[in-house]
């Protein structure tokens, strides 16, 4: 069930579209927002609320890599792995990532602190490698940067 707050939200993303159904992926976002990740349960609420069917808004929602349809952990890292910061050192980065957080892509560290993805583009080739954690960009990666990094993150 969509919350008071959930709702107003959706709201006046819908009062920016010209349909309900245009603002589905803000929607997906706020409820996220809330809950961590979109269940299927929020989905369907999603869906009733923007004039959708439940499938059809699932169908946007496992398009776009940055809804979460299953629960992630507390910080989301997405790492880069496109041409650029393959070549700048991306290798490196994700075996030292899998070693210090015990997990590989797609797992949630065992204290669901961390959840590691894997992204094709972040958008700052010229910077590569780089990571992002939740709205958090780091470019010109170094293995060594990382237990720093990671550290801010409680």
């Amino acid at each position: 069930m969509l919350t008071a707050e959930e709702k107003h939200q959706i709201d006046h993303e819908i009062s920016l579209v010209p349909t309900p159904k245009n603002a589905c992926i803000e929607a997906l976002k706020i409820v996220q927002h809330s809950h961590g990740w979109v269940s299927d349960e929020s989905l369907k609420d999603v869906a009733d609320y923007v004039g959708m069917s439940t499938a059809e808004l699932d169908s946007v929602a496992t398009f776009y890599n940055l809804i979460f349809r299953r629960p992630v952990g507390r910080h989301v890292i997405l790492l880069c792995d496109s041409i650029s910061c393959y070549v700048m050192g991306y290798e490196d980065i994700r075996n030292k990532l899998f070693e210090k957080l015990s997990i590989n892509y797609g797992q949630t560290t065992a204290d669901g602190r961390f959840t590691l993805l894997p992204n094709c583009c972040l958008g700052t080739c010229d910077c590569a490698p780089a990571l992002m954690i939740d709205n958090d960009l780091y470019r010109n990666l170094t293995v060594e940067q990382l237990d720093e990094i990671l550290m801010k993150y409680t």
